[in-house]
């Protein structure tokens, strides 16, 4: 199988306007191994050095960082550094919708990913929208492209328009978000059909305009959805698609770690001990393309 090799490098710098005591961290920057994907190295560093940290893996078998730094500081640098090779998913037959949806004895690892969340997130409103293209009996690949489709035109792409505690159903009544905002709608539109899906977080590899070379730095997290597939024998498979982009994710996507909504995987997330008044936080991602040696 022809893959993609890719080197990661996602920083994160916290600045504060007073000196930090104690901050406890914990990262989801490791990318995951699956088939079609697979981690070659991994490193994450932390400026100022911990005093303690440990590397774990969650309920979902996300591999995930955890650090204390005891050193007083006024800045704190998070940076995640991989190797990765990445194939083209296989092709999805061509199953009835209603086929796909788990049950315990044909996706019992499937099961709690259709379901909904706490606070509810399947409004009247969600699932009427999500049945447009859901009608009995159509495909599955070909229902969830024109879901994608959909949401990629009636739903404006704008920055800022939304925080990570947006509800679901302020963005559908919005009609606007960001890529997080947009796979965890897709999510609520399945799991309105009965469907298993989760929310995926990575990366997107992104080509410069025609004549231009690539900048480093500018490229950014991504989060997309995934739609179980039963796939006897065996637990089934997960087809990811990017309403953001409308299509299915291919060689192009990184992905870090999934879960049943973004709060279960954000990239960093913490608890500090500090009189600071203000902070600000600053992001780089750069996604570089490498060469495949020759087996």
């Amino acid at each position: 199988m022809s893959v993609r090799r890719y080197r990661v490098q996602h920083r994160t710098v916290y600045e504060y306007s007073d000196v930090v005591t104690s901050s406890y961290g914990r990262a989801y920057l490791t990318p995951r191994e699956f088939p079609g994907q697979r981690l070659l190295s991994h490193d994450i560093h932390v400026d100022p050095v911990p005093s303690d940290r440990s590397v774990g893996a969650d309920v979902y078998g996300n591999t995930t960082l955890y650090f204390h730094v005891t050193a007083d500081h006024e800045r704190l640098e998070v940076t995640g550094e991989s190797l990765v090779d990445v194939g083209r998913p296989a092709e999805m037959p061509d199953v009835p919708w209603e086929m796909a949806r788990p049950a315990t004895e044909n996706g019992p690892l499937a099961v709690e990913f259709a379901l909904d969340l706490t606070p509810p997130e399947l409004t009247p409103g969600i699932a009427a929208y999500a049945a447009q293209s859901f009608p009995p009996g159509r495909p599955l690949p070909e229902a969830v492209a024109e879901l994608t489709t959909r949401i990629h035109t009636d739903f404006t792409y704008e920055s800022g328009s939304t925080t990570v505690s947006t509800s679901v159903a302020d963005v559908f009544q919005a009609r606007a978000g960001v890529c997080q905002d947009f796979a965890r709608l897709a999510i609520a539109c399945l799991r309105s059909r009965g469907l298993a899906a989760r929310y995926v977080s990575g990366y997107l590899s992104t080509d410069p305009p025609p004549g231009k070379e690539r900048m480093v730095g500018v490229d950014a997290t991504h989060a997309w959805a995934a739609v179980w597939l039963p796939d006897a024998p065996g637990p089934g498979r997960w087809i990811g698609f990017d309403p953001t982009n409308d299509q299915f994710a291919n060689d192009r996507y990184v992905t870090v770690a999934w879960g049943r909504d973004y709060a279960d995987v954000p990239p960093l997330r913490g608890i500090i001990y500090t009189d600071a008044k203000e902070s600000t936080i600053t992001v780089s991602v750069d996604v570089a393309p490498l060469e495949v040696p020759d087996a």
